[in-house]
């Protein structure tokens, strides 16, 4: 068994209940989300349709559709309750400020129900660490792309909770945290999609709470529990909760204990098919070594 398999059940019945509460709590998504806004200043397109992958109670999404209001959007969340939410909100805002259409999708984003070669540009905030396959998830978002369309995406990178990994070890024998991918990794992982001119960045960004109790509640709130196949399936014991605690005190800094989040930034096209002089398709694979 992969102790780090995220169980995609858990996952959208934890989302979908948080998603009432979803948008006062979620601090990092949407400063993370500002940031990926401010990186389409530097990018010359006009899509026509947009699909937004992990698009959560839809905030994203709608800051999308000012930037774009002619374009049609699709917002698309593996939990219902999410998407729900997402509704609730858009017909509002649609009132007060116009903007593009806007649909609304239930799938997951490692086999998207989407028509391939069918929008212009992927948008992703901080949703593929949810994934147990990001090559593949890769390789779906770039089948629903045109021609020369654009990903753009955020994801956490390993350094991500770094303090409550610590605090963690040896508390159990139990996996307490997602497994996150290295940047360059991510990197990589495009290029074998069949991305190309790929950009990557990276950013810690950090939190500081009064106690542990605040840092576990954050992460509860926004429905970021812990979804892995090695997790424990009963509550903590009270002897495990000290050490827990006490050793995410020794962490404390100038009064306050830190949450690090390793924000990893990337965005690629989908390039013209390569073709011999005789209009034969190129098929790029990736090389591998013989054992």
């Amino acid at each position: 068994m992969n102790e780090f398999e995220i169980d995609k059940r858990q996952v959208r019945r934890a989302f979908s209940r948080a998603a009432a509460d979803y948008d006062a709590e979620a601090v990092m998504q949407r400063e993370v989300c500002s940031r990926m806004l401010e990186r389409l200043d530097y990018i010359k397109l006009q899509p026509a349709r947009i699909l937004d992958v992990g698009s959560g109670t839809g905030w994203g999404t709608r800051q999308l559709g000012e930037r774009y209001p002619a374009a049609q959007l699709a917002a698309l969340d593996i939990a219902l309750g999410m998407l729900q939410n997402a509704r609730g909100h858009s017909g509002w805002w649609r009132k007060l400020f116009g903007g593009a259409k806007q649909g609304y999708v239930c799938g997951d984003a490692e086999a998207l129900p989407i028509a391939s070669g069918s929008v212009d540009m992927v948008w992703s905030n901080l949703a593929l660490q949810w994934c147990n396959d990001l090559p593949a998830t890769f390789v779906e978002l770039h089948r629903v792309l045109k021609t020369e369309g654009l990903l753009m995406f955020s994801t956490f990178g390993p350094d991500t909770l770094k303090e409550l990994r610590r605090a963690f070890d040896g508390v159990d024998g139990h996996n307490h945290l997602n497994r996150f991918a290295d940047m360059h990794d991510v990197g990589d992982m495009l290029m074998q999609a069949g991305f190309a001119d790929p950009v990557m960045e990276m950013e810690c960004l950090t939190l500081t709470y009064d106690d542990v109790r605040g840092v576990l509640h954050d992460l509860k709130a926004i429905g970021a529990h812990n979804a892995t196949a090695g997790r424990g399936q009963g509550l903590m014991g009270k002897q495990a909760w000290a050490r827990l605690v006490e050793n995410y005190e020794s962490l404390r800094s100038n009064g306050k204990l830190p949450a690090t989040y390793e924000v990893v930034y990337g965005h690629a096209w989908k390039p013209q098919p390569r073709t011999t002089r005789d209009g034969v398709s190129i098929i790029q694979t990736p090389f591998k070594l013989k054992a």
